[in-house]
């Protein structure tokens, strides 16, 4: 089966209301992309979960999946009409059937994190034998390594793991960080998250790690302390948060926080500062990983 690619350019306040109306109007599937991505002009967008975000792109693109039998033409003028907006400029592109697993899965290749550990996933090989292989593929919940945060973490991992240590890996999503720990030496190693397909995930995928961890919802998780907690969430959490995760981390004890733009670390270290001593911070890509050691009480 064939589809036509509807792509719409128009500018941020319009975008999301051509969004819902083409979607409405038998739209399969609709995104929302940055006209400029892919040139020194490209902007990047974040924001925190639940939260909506402010601005779109000013110029941007609707890309919308249109059946093969659809007159898309007449659909984004019925859309502008619906909008009360001038026509807007257009184009539709034929899109062939094919093998779209496939497709899907050639845009994941192995991932290199330090010389001797690598993100990769099921339907290729490891390319270094000898290194340390995390299997994983892109599923139900966020986390494949290849997201500057999420590395920055498995460097520090990979780094100042010495064995054994029971680790915490709060936030856990696809249970990377927690299964990384496991294969690098760790001992008793624990995931939290609030989403209930995070479990799900992380529970697959330790499994098909060949490694033992237990995952918890937040309510279920156990009341002890670590010798490593590790968060890669977001600045807001992880400024709620800040009790707690002190709280799971013993004396002496080592906590690595990420998912923290490179502009925001100071606010993070002035909150956990009451019980961490802070390392320099690594960065990358805009985004840093703080780590440092739990004080004495």
């Amino acid at each position: 089966m064939a589809w036509q690619e509807l792509r719409l350019t128009t500018d941020s306040a319009q975008a999301e209301g051509y969004s819902d109306t083409l979607f409405d109007l038998g739209a399969l599937s609709v995104s929302i992309e940055d006209a400029a991505a892919g040139t020194d002009a490209e902007k990047p967008i974040f924001g925190e979960p639940g939260e909506p975000v402010d601005q779109l792109w000013e110029t941007s693109i609707v890309v919308a999946l249109f059946d093969v039998e659809m007159d898309v033409a007449t659909i984004v003028e019925h859309a502008a009409q619906i909008l009360q907006l001038p026509a807007p400029s257009f184009e539709i592109i034929n899109v062939a059937d094919q093998d779209w697993v496939r497709l899907t899965q050639s845009q994941f290749d192995p991932i290199p994190i330090s010389p001797r550990l690598w993100i990769t996933p099921t339907w290729h090989e490891c390319p270094d034998p000898a290194a340390v292989s995390i299997q994983l593929d892109p599923g139900l919940a966020f986390g494949t390594g290849s997201h500057p945060t999420t590395r920055l973490c498995l460097q520090w991992l990979d780094s100042n793991l010495a064995g054994g240590e029971n680790v915490l890996d709060y936030g856990c999503g696809s249970g990377i960080l927690a299964i990384s720990a496991l294969k690098l030496g760790a001992g008793e190693t624990d995931g939290v998250d609030i989403d209930a397909q995070a479990m799900i995930a992380s529970r697959q995928n330790a499994e098909q790690n060949n490694v033992v961890a237990q995952f918890y919802l937040p309510d279920a998780a156990p009341s002890k302390s670590y010798d490593v907690v590790v968060a890669n969430i977001l600045t807001n959490p992880l400024k709620a948060l800040a009790p707690l995760l002190a709280s799971r981390c013993r004396i002496g004890g080592k906590i690595v926080l990420s998912g923290i733009l490179a502009e925001q670390a100071h606010e993070i270290i002035a909150i956990y500062s009451q019980w961490f001593d802070f390392s320099p911070a690594a960065e990358h890509e805009g985004w840093v990983c703080l780590s440092g050691i739990r004080k004495s009480a």
